[in-house]
């Protein structure tokens, strides 16, 4: 786990120290169930970083099986 420095309003955190105090945990435990919680219902889709696969499909069938064929030809 890192330490890591935010900035807030003096009246966001005193209701996250008022929060942890009332739960009886911390005040770090109550920033990362926030943080835990706001990511899981803002996730956004992902998407693939190899979006180029298959742009430059040939039609050809054997294409795995003659690879070193095909690269080495001139």
């Amino acid at each position: 786990m890192k330490r890591t420095t935010i900035f807030a309003d003096d009246s966001l955190l005193d209701e996250v120290k008022y929060l942890a105090k009332t739960k009886k945990i911390s005040v770090a435990t109550v920033v990362r169930e926030a943080l835990v919680s706001y990511l899981a219902a803002n996730k956004p889709e992902r998407t693939t970083d190899l979006a180029f696969i298959a742009i430059g499909q040939s039609g050809e069938s054997d294409i795995a099986e003659r690879h070193e064929e095909l690269l080495w030809q001139k």
